[in-house]
């Protein structure tokens, strides 16, 4: 750690590195043992886990040494014969040093870790998982590939990529950390067996990851969208979490958001500085809450239980997605996620208009089944959560998407201007 600084200050500096020019020079010279040169660095994404450090995913255009005429060897070109883009992870995380790939770096704020995707350090399936020949091999079944396309990469933590076959057949293929990936696919059978819809997987995991069949229906979240998911009542989902079998007790339980609730808020103030003393606000809220509310019984739980992860089908929930945090918890930590993720949606696309009618249906409703006051600071949490998470350095305006979703976190617990275009509590 540099000398003098707090944690949270290291990794606000690393921050700051990562978003700045200064990050270029070590992925330019990671890259040059390759035979090709950096012509250009842009940051694609950054992701910081607040005590575990900062990753930035670069894209980078690179030239090859060309032998012009009559001029000496080793400049480079950028013409279309020779240009090529290819990313590059590098992060200030603890990795294993022996990863196939991996260079070592340095910076004013520590060790750098820097790999060309998909050699990701942390997820060793994620080069079969966007190869297009293992793909056909592995997950093909004689099948021709029509389509391979990334729909979500965490670097460090897993990735999405949806491949497509000739015959129609759709399938997701979840890249996951070592050993997670047989977890995962034990999760997908005990929800099956049980007679709760979900995902199925084609074949046991190879290389850590899971290939997944596309689910039938469309996302909670198109429901909203279109009236508010007025077709669907609050009741519909506290059965299906009902129906989530016993022996998902035996699982691994895993913290909610107000058990990392520190952790979210510097997070938060990481992305939004000049909002640092409305999350402190907010937070010394909920903390001065929570303990006189009631959390209720251990039960099986699903772990992130929001619209995206919900199909429906002629008004039914028809596939449950992203079973990987299923375990012991606590139900209104359940109902404060769905809520949560609910609040923030008008900061995520303007459409989302029916939201605000939306969150006060279903705050009664989930309400009326576990504690309220607990329940609402909560759902405060899980949007303060996601507050980081709107940053993204290719938009102008992700600093006012993020300031939006904090609106919504204060808004739910009856904090800043009262705002109808805001998610507001029943009984305000």
């Amino acid at each position: 750690m540099s000398r003098g600084m707090t944690p949270a200050e290291l990794e606000a500096r690393q921050l700051a590195f990562m978003e700045s020019y200064d990050a270029h020079p070590p992925i330019a010279e990671a890259i040059q043992h390759t035979g090709v040169y950096a012509t250009s660095v842009h940051l694609e994404s950054l992701q910081h886990r607040p005590g575990a450090g900062v990753t930035g995913v670069y894209r980078v255009a690179t030239g090859r040494p060309v032998m012009p005429r009559g001029g000496p060897a080793g400049v480079y070109t950028e013409t279309s014969d020779h240009v090529d883009e290819l990313y590059v992870g590098m992060t200030t995380e603890q990795v294993p040093s022996d990863a196939e790939g991996l260079i070592q770096s340095h910076s004013p704020y520590g060790r750098l870790s820097i790999w060309q995707h998909p050699l990701d350090p942390a997820l060793p399936g994620l080069r079969i998982a966007t190869d297009p020949d293992s793909v056909r091999s592995v997950w093909g079944a004689g099948r021709d590939l029509v389509s391979l396309e990334t729909i979500s990469y965490r670097p460090l933590r897993r990735a999405v990529i949806a491949a497509e076959f000739d015959d129609g057949t759709r399938l997701f293929l979840k890249v996951l950390r070592t050993r997670r990936a047989q977890q995962l696919h034990t999760r997908h059978q005990l929800l099956l067996d049980a007679g709760v819809p979900a995902a199925v997987p084609v074949r046991e995991p190879v290389l850590d990851v899971v290939a997944l069949r596309e689910g039938p229906g469309e996302s909670l979240a198109e429901y909203f969208l279109a009236d508010g998911g007025t077709a669907s009542a609050p009741g519909l989902f506290i059965d299906l979490l009902d129906k989530l079998p016993a022996e998902v007790m035996a699982l691994p339980a895993r913290e909610a958001w107000t058990d990392r609730l520190t952790a979210y808020a510097s997070a938060a103030a990481s992305a939004l500085p000049e909002a640092a003393g409305r999350i402190h606000t907010l937070v010394e809220h909920i903390s001065a809450v929570l303990p006189r509310t009631d959390r209720g019984p251990v039960v099986p739980t699903h772990g992130d239980f929001y619209e995206a992860n919900l199909l429906m089908r002629a008004g039914e929930v028809s596939a449950l997605l992203d079973v990987d945090s299923l375990g012991p918890g606590h139900r209104v930590d359940d109902l404060a996620c769905f809520l949560g993720h609910l609040a923030v949606l008008p900061a995520v696309d303007a459409r989302y208009v029916h939201v605000p009618a939306a969150f006060q249906r279903f705050a009664a409703g989930f309400a009326a089944t576990v504690d309220g006051a607990g329940l609402r600071v909560r759902t405060a949490s899980v949007a303060l959560s996601l507050v980081a998470g709107a940053r993204d350095t290719r938009r102008s305006q992700w600093k006012a998407q993020a300031e939006h979703r904090l609106s919504c976190a204060e808004a739910v617990v009856g904090l800043g201007s009262p705002d109808p275009g805001l998610p507001q509590w029943p009984g305000i």
